[in-house]
């Protein structure tokens, strides 16, 4: 049945966002300092990615997942230093004297762009689909008209990861963003972690150059 595919794909979607990362940390911020509308288009950025992996590994493009592969080092390096200038920008920013104003559609749009593109900077994540679905016997049982159903529930599950996440952020925003102590404190406190991701990052993409 599709929905049982939907909903497979939901699972998968779900398990890939919930980890904590440097995807978690900067929709925590931009929620905080923009708003849950930035917040979730932060997360959507996210899991389009992931639909597109998972579409990439489900379709069997195997020419593409190839090129992926092969870079991966390259583009693991990328990401990881986007981070770490991510990360330095938080560290260097200052409070807002403002953090209630209504965010514009130019931030959604631009936090959208950077979480999609950080995502798929990462092609561990093609890795990961497809030893999912090898080990599940997805790429062996599923039909062509089935697959459209797979990949829609990973956006889902994706996204309803990053809704709940943004949500629950957004109601202790206030509270959070109150003053400017507290704000300086969050902007070092996530600017740190987003560097230490960073960094750990870039040392796994030299040591993948290593191995190969």
């Amino acid at each position: 049945m599709p929905w049982e595919w939907m909903a497979k794909g939901m699972l998968l979607g779900l398990s890939i966002a919930a980890p904590l990362g440097p995807i978690s940390i900067l929709c925590i911020k931009k929620t905080l300092s923009s708003g849950f509308k930035t917040g979730l288009c932060c997360g959507l950025g996210a899991a389009t990615a992931d639909a597109v992996y998972g579409s990439i590994a489900g379709f069997g493009l195997s020419a593409l997942t190839a090129f992926l592969v092969d870079y991966k080092t390259v583009l693991q390096a990328l990401g990881g230093l986007f981070i770490c200038y991510l990360g330095m920008k938080s560290l260097l920013e200052p409070p807002d004297t403002d953090s209630t104003a209504p965010n514009s559609p130019k931030s959604s749009l631009n936090s959208y762009i950077v979480t999609l593109l950080l995502t798929l900077s990462n092609p561990m994540t093609i890795i990961f689909f497809l030893g999912i679905f090898s080990a599940s016997g997805v790429l062996l049982s599923h039909s062509s008209s089935n697959m459209p159903f797979l990949v829609s529930g990973v956006f889902l599950g994706s996204a309803l990861w990053w809704m709940g996440l943004t949500g629950s952020t957004a109601l202790f925003r206030t509270y959070i963003m109150l003053g400017r102590s507290k704000q300086l404190m969050f902007n070092k406190l996530s600017g740190l972690v987003m560097l230490s991701f960073g960094i750990v990052s870039l040392i796994q993409s030299l040591n993948l150059q290593e191995f190969l």
